[in-house]
């Protein structure tokens, strides 16, 4: 019987079968490691090629550059950008505010290059325009919107700057590594950062003025050339290029900053930078950052008046604002936080390196028949404005299409090398009476609270509130003519005290802030406590001279706001419009109320109480005056301030003058001097413009408005009142009241605005005192009628009796000659009584 084996070998097999499972793993892993390499090496092919395809795609448009052309876009500095009138005729070009001095490498200091390299690009000399693995990290950060950004050289900021757009995009991206390649193949390491150092922009010098390369740098910052720089000096301008304005020392007037921290700690960035890089020893490094560069900081030094004027500035301001809040938007920047100081400046200040160097055409809405005509005026009329103390009084005057809101013309002041103040656009000053359609009687009227005839108090009154609480409200030395005046009549002669009693009625049935927020604010006027104050019919507020323009410009356009604009259009080099004017028309008044207000304001220039300026324009230009002129004056405390805003259907032409000092000027003869400059200032410009006035045009009410005939006494309805305890007839005549909403109420012993008891009681026995005297001369008149006509008629018949029986028919001749003249003489007798 064979012998049963030991298993003593199975501990042996355990261990065995460990190493299977073990080799089996590490088979398997080995095989997955292979086809993971093979998938990474397919995948990657794949990926590089699907990369390197859209690469491709991405630079296909682009040509390829020879090296005069690279040379040529790399060292030019800007493209000139010009200003146009709305015909497209030049008004300048846009001269550069970039000061820039282009030197050759051996003048510029060793220590500058290797400063800006070791910051910039610390690998400058070993790559060929590009670095892969920190293109990579940049397009990742593009992508992902996670990391740094960066990936940059030398060589690519330069064609960044100087041959393609700041946009971040794919596109141009692929584009910057494309011709940092062509550049590094054309040109010299040292050309390249001899060409980077001579067009980066490094902040401001001592005058305030932008300046580019480093020759510049160093005359403006320091007073040296660029090759005689110190170690100090020289880090401190290589550390500019990052934030030009943020690490410069001066601000824009020239004047060294309070506090320049910022470029101070730039500068010790900077010589880390070189020390790191060997360029510097470590003494070299510590004594460099020990050295007080304060002390070389040039001082402020004055800027040579320039050439330019009014119009340059004005549009040039509008212009940049106007890029400046485009760039924001298109950087995702709210229009809130925008509006935040350092952000609008710092705006501001692109804008301005975009207008200078970008190659753009700024296409404004100014005439130039029509701007030439204004400045020739006011150089031939200015002096009708000045008065017998022999003060220069300065003006502003702005003319504007009703229809659009262009500005088709300016005067910024009397002269501007004399004044460079622009009392047109930028001066604020009292708005006076001007503001009564605007604030007082345009509001009222649309809101049905008054028509045309409705009465108002013009008894004396006092101020309630304020530190002129319990004085007299007064118009210049009038304190009131102690009756109800209409609307009508009490905007022909501005009395303060009628407007003072509209305005509270508003506000009492209203709210304090009702008219500006509905009217004002809806035509852009500047929010400010002003407005809701006591004495704001009156005009205190603070306005410039366009916004006033604007604000009659829209009752003449039928109560329709269409915002003051100086830029039609502004286009890029190649032509491409990156604005364009649109029109945003905002219903401030309803038509019936435009209509009204002009209607009401036709008078004010035809009654000529405030101002010669309908008579004045008559007699110098027989079409203007045929002209639908409508328009309203207005002067603040002392006469300190003159306006007269006129209007025709087609234009308003405003008009402010004063002096910069605010000087009292006690000159009640401001009003008609300005009335008269004027009719000479508008008349030149129909010399020149005829067309633009639309002399045959006539303002006209609207449809929508409401002629109401009412008692003369009372602007209400003819009726019966309650007075002195009996019901009394009001009197009977009666006129036609303008109403755009709601209409005149039944005749009322309180029928005004305004007023107390007593003075209803005064106004009531004057209005019958003069009844009663009418009535009288009335019945005197008829007495006198019958009284005429007994005479003529006992005068005939004694006559008759004298004559002779035997000349009857003789007689009976004379007696009917007779008695036909004694009845004419009778008859116009009568009529002349009349």
């Amino acid at each position: 019987m064979p012998k049963k084996q030991k298993h003593h070998n199975e501990p042996f097999s355990d261990r065995k079968k460990g190493w299977f499972y073990f080799n089996i793993s590490l088979r398997v892993l080995h095989s997955l490691l292979l086809v993971g390499i093979s998938c990474l090496i397919i995948g990657g092919a794949l990926a590089l090629g699907i990369g390197a395809g859209y690469f491709a795609y991405l630079v296909e448009d682009t040509p390829a550059p020879n090296k005069t052309t690279m040379q040529k876009e790399l060292g030019d500095v800007s493209q000139t950008s010009k200003l146009t009138y709305a015909d497209n005729s030049s008004i300048a070009t846009i001269r550069s505010d970039l000061f820039r001095t282009s030197v050759k490498s051996d003048q510029i200091s060793d220590l500058l290059k290797k400063a800006i390299i070791a910051t910039e690009d610390e690998y400058f000399y070993e790559h060929n325009g590009v670095v892969p693995k920190a293109v990579v990290r940049a397009l990742l950060s593009e992508a992902t919107g996670f990391g740094g950004g960066g990936g940059s050289t030398l060589t690519q900021q330069l064609v960044k700057q100087q041959v393609l757009t700041s946009e971040t995009t794919f596109k141009r991206k692929a584009n910057e590594i494309l011709l940092a390649m062509e550049v590094e193949k054309f040109f010299s390491k040292d050309e390249i950062v001899t060409m980077y150092l001579n067009v980066s922009p490094f902040g401001r010098n001592n005058k305030g003025q932008n300046i580019a390369g480093v020759q510049e740098a160093a005359k403006g910052i320091f007073g040296k050339d660029a090759k005689d720089v110190n170690l100090p000096q020289a880090a401190f301008i290589a550390g500019l290029p990052q934030s030009p304005i943020v690490y410069s020392p001066f601000d824009n007037t020239g004047k060294l900053k309070e506090n320049v921290t910022a470029g101070l700690e730039r500068k010790d960035f900077v010589l880390f930078s070189m020390y790191r890089n060997h360029d510097i020893t470590k003494k070299e490094y510590e004594a460099a950052k020990k050295y007080d560069l304060k002390k070389d900081f040039l001082k402020q030094q004055t800027q040579n008046n320039d050439d330019h004027g009014f119009l340059y500035y004005t549009i040039m301001n509008e212009a940049k604002s106007i890029v400046a809040q485009k760039l924001a938007k298109d950087d995702g920047v709210s229009n809130q936080d925008y509006e935040k100081k350092k952000t609008k400046e710092a705006y501001l200040e692109k804008a301005q390196n975009e207008l200078v160097n970008g190659g753009y055409t700024v296409k404004s809405t100014i005439d130039k028949k029509i701007y030439d005509a204004m400045q020739k005026g006011v150089a031939e009329y200015g002096y009708m404005l000045d008065n017998y103390n022999g003060d220069k009084i300065e003006v502003g005057n702005v003319m504007m299409d009703n229809a659009t809101g262009k500005i088709l013309g300016f005067i910024g002041s009397r002269d501007f090398n004399d004044n460079q103040n622009n009392h047109a656009f930028d001066t604020s000053r009292a708005a006076g009476s001007t503001i009564k359609p605007l604030l007082v009687y345009g509001p009222a009227i649309d809101q049905g609270l008054i028509g045309s005839q409705t009465r108002i108090s013009d008894y004396p009154a006092k101020w309630k509130a304020g530190e002129d609480a319990g004085k007299e409200i007064v118009n210049a030395t009038n304190k009131g003519s102690k009756t109800f005046q209409t609307v009508e009549d009490a905007l022909a002669e501005s009395t303060n005290i009628t407007a003072y009693h509209v305005y509270q009625e508003l506000q009492e049935k209203k709210s304090a802030d009702f008219v500006y927020d509905n009217y004002l604010a809806k035509m852009n006027f500047p929010a400010n406590n002003s407005w809701n104050v006591e004495s704001a019919p009156l005009g205190p507020m603070d306005v410039t001279t366009v916004q006033q323009t604007n604000g009659f410009q829209a009752l003449a356009n039928g109560g329709v706001y269409q915002q003051g604009y100086l830029i039609e259009a502004i286009t890029d080099s190649q032509g491409k419009a990156i604005y364009q004017h649109e029109n945003k028309p905002v219903r401030v008044f309803s038509k019936a109320t435009a209509s009204i207000m002009n209607d009401l304001m036709r008078n004010v220039l035809s009654q000529g109480i405030t101002t010669p300026f309908k008579s004045t324009i008559s007699n110098l230009n027989w079409y203007l005056g045929q002209a639908d002129w409508v328009g309203k004056t207005g002067s603040s405390d002392y006469y300190r301030d003159s306006w007269l805003i006129v209007s025709t259907p087609k234009v308003t032409i405003g008009s402010w003058s004063g002096m910069d000092s605010q000087k009292e000027k006690n000159d009640n003869g401001a009003g008609t001097r300005t009335g008269n400059y004027m009719a000479y200032l508008i008349n030149r410009i129909y010399m020149a413009n005829p067309e633009i006035f639309g002399t045959d045009q006539k303002f006209k009410l609207d449809d929508s408005v409401k002629q109401e005939t009412v008692a003369k006494a009372t602007g209400e309805l003819p009726g019966s009142i309650s007075y002195n305890g009996t019901t009394t007839q009001v009197p009977n005549d009666t006129t036609t009241s303008l109403w755009a909403k709601n209409g005149p109420e039944k005749s009322n012993y309180r029928f005004g605005i305004g007023g107390t008891d007593a003075n209803y009681a005064d106004y009531w026995s004057k209005i019958y005192a003069k009844a009663k005297t009418n009535d009288q001369q009335k019945n005197n008149t008829n007495s006198n009628n019958t009284t005429n006509g007994n005479s003529t008629n006992q005068n005939n018949t004694n006559n008759n009796n004298s004559n002779g029986a035997s000349n009857t028919a003789n007689n009976t001749n004379a007696n009917n000659t007779n008695n036909a003249t004694n009845g004419n003489n009778g008859a116009n007798s009568n009529n002349t009584n009349q």
